[in-house]
């Protein structure tokens, strides 16, 4: 039997950032202080992405703090497939964790489709 989930996605484990750079083709995440335009800080794992001015911010609270200037400075289709890759990557580990096997599937629309078998 098939189950559709829905999650909202925290972003606080640290090998799973790791992995969502590693997939992007980022450079590794580096723990740290950002300070924003407005002079605002934001403290946790930092990922650099594609064209964005200021790093994102993936806080121990599961927050992630950004800056993009309503996408001057960053577009949000970026942050969209980190968080995509994050989830995918945290799913993966968890299942793996508990001995379930995974396959992942790129599907037309741009979504991914994991398939994890419990036995």
């Amino acid at each position: 039997m098939s189950h559709l989930v829905t999650i909202k996605t925290e972003v606080r484990d640290a090998a799973a950032i790791r992995a969502a750079c590693t997939r992007m083709k980022l450079p590794a995440p580096m723990e740290g202080e950002v300070k924003f335009f407005d002079g605002a800080k934001a403290t946790g794992w930092k990922v650099q992405l594609p064209d964005w001015r200021y790093p994102i911010v993936c806080q121990a609270s599961g927050q992630v703090k950004y800056d993009n200037f309503n996408g001057c400075w960053g577009k949000q289709v970026h942050l969209d497939r980190f968080i995509q890759g994050y989830a995918c990557e945290k799913a993966k580990q968890e299942a793996r964790r508990k001995g379930f096997p995974v396959t992942e599937a790129s599907m037309p629309d741009g979504s991914i489709r994991l398939t994890i078998l419990a036995r």
